[in-house]
């Protein structure tokens, strides 16, 4: 059923039926395998001219109660008919039942809760990616809020600010889940960052980036056996929108949204101004003609408009699939904003005390997917960590022989890039990261401190197609001295 590669590797696909229905589990949890060939291939909508319609920037969603200490949020897991092929509605997954999932914008020290309930027929939950978490709010794959029920998830937001994002993760459907809409933005504002002055309030736009197929009705389609004709690819939910803009500063905070696909982005000569990461601003700013995003890394970008002329266009793209977003430069503003030199320093890396090695490979026979030759049994701790030590871990990606590529995520702990295949790791990778992009046949070490909580949490291939057929693992923190 799975095809195994990444956006720039060959497929491995066990033929198989697409489908627009949910995932169907067959005895023992595990997702059935439809080994019929289809009838005659999707055909593509028509997804109309280019840049006709406007980029919908997210909408902040607002508290529905304030304490002295706490944000207090409510959201429905509902369904959502979406106009992303001009003229059609497209059956989409929802937070709230918008288009665009609303984005929760928290602040460092500042205690958020969020109160999600299932108005879907299927059990789902939610996964704040990237965020520093107790185990039960951390929406581990088998912790599932059933249909009608509701769940309190408790985000204490102690880490520095970040662009996370909070996404579906119930297993063996987290994949479809996701690919069908249920992600959105999960922005801290660090306590240092109003002193910096980078781009802020209608100049900080997120943008989640992503693959999709739509059939002619405008029927989204779910196709996990060929991921590669999922060609439409959207900028919040809009194929190839436009963007007015005024000719100054702009911040922009990127997602990889997709659940298979790489995206490496430039703005056709312009400088991405990279001055972030997955776990929040770099030590000093990076400037970048691309930048490579795997499944569910980030990046905050400053892009200075200032330069053009009034009636510019400048359009961010991806290397392989064409243009994204197009930025029409509209008017000028005064411009108050600034990227100094130096962001945020990083600290010291603490001593580590142990080091471990974790390979993911999908066997060629089985089509199994693996991290150290095991796929996820839930009643299994693969790992087991003291609290309060710092580890590193050497990721290995096992698949040169098939060329897939894979990322690796981290629950709980944000980590350092050490290096990749014994070099110095990739520009903008300085800072801390949650999420890593492994090359078919590379090996990344990172670093890690696992502080603060206990209990069980995943580690797992990011491309969520992976994961949902078995390439994660279960780590669990335990007391000092247990």
């Amino acid at each position: 059923m799975l095809a195994l590669g990444g956006a720039t590797g060959v497929a491995l696909v066990i033929p198989t039926a697409e489908t627009t229905e949910p995932a169907v589990a067959a005895p023992g949890g595990h997702p059935r395998h439809h080994h019929r060939r289809p009838s005659r291939p999707v055909p593509s909508a028509d997804t109309g001219e280019p840049f006709t319609r406007p980029l919908v920037v997210p909408p902040v969603l607002r508290p529905v109660a304030v304490t002295a200490t706490t944000d207090h949020y409510r959201l429905d897991v509902t369904t959502a008919d979406v106009e992303i092929v001009p003229g059609l509605h497209s059956r989409m997954l929802s937070y709230g039942g918008h288009a665009v999932n609303p984005t929760i914008r928290a602040r460092q020290g500042r205690r958020v809760r969020v109160t999600y309930r299932n108005r879907l027929d299927q059990p789902v939950n939610v996964h704040l990616h990237g965020g520093h978490v107790a185990a039960a709010d951390d929406g581990h794959p088998m912790d599932l809020i059933q249909p009608g029920q509701e769940r309190v998830y408790d985000y204490p937001n102690q880490q520095a600010g970040a662009s996370l994002w909070y996404h579906d993760h119930s297993h063996h459907t987290e994949s479809e889940h996701v690919y069908r809409g249920l992600y959105g933005f999960y922005l801290i504002e660090g306590s240092d960052e109003a002193g910096l002055r980078l781009p802020s309030g209608q100049y900080d736009i997120p943008i989640a980036l992503r693959d999709s197929l739509f059939a002619e009705d405008g029927t989204l389609v779910w196709n996990q056996a060929d991921p590669f004709s999922r060609t439409t690819l959207l900028a919040n939910n809009r194929h190839q929108p436009y963007f007015p803009v005024a000719a100054r500063r702009y911040r922009l905070r990127l997602l990889n949204a997709s659940t298979h696909r790489t995206f490496e982005v430039h703005a056709n000569g312009a400088t991405l101004l990279q001055i972030g990461g997955d776990g929040g601003l770099l030590p000093a700013p990076v400037p970048r003609t691309s930048i490579l995003l795997g499944s569910a890394e980030r990046a905050e970008v400053v892009i200075d408009f200032s330069g053009n002329a009034i009636g510019d266009q400048v359009f961010l793209a991806d290397a392989t699939g064409g243009p994204l977003v197009r930025f029409d430069v509209v008017r000028r503003a005064t411009d108050s904003s600034r990227v100094p030199p130096q962001l945020r320093p990083l600290p010291p890396m603490p001593r580590a005390t142990a080091e471990r090695l974790f390979v993911m490979r999908v066997d060629p026979v089985t089509f199994a997917s693996l991290i150290n030759d095991k796929a996820f049994d839930p009643a299994r701790v693969d790992t087991t960590i003291t609290r309060g030590t710092t580890e590193i871990w050497k990721i290995v990606n096992g698949d040169a022989g098939l060329n897939l590529e894979h990322t690796f995520h981290m629950h709980l702990a944000q980590f350092r890039v050490l290096d990749r295949d014994g070099a110095p790791p990739s520009p903008g990778e300085s800072g801390f990261k949650d999420t890593i992009y492994v090359r078919p046949g590379e090996s990344v070490r990172v670093q890690a401190t696992f502080d603060g909580f206990v209990g069980r949490y995943l580690y797992h291939c990011h491309m969520l197609d992976h994961s949902a057929f078995g390439m994660m693992g279960q780590m669990e923190v335990v007391p000092p001295g247990s």
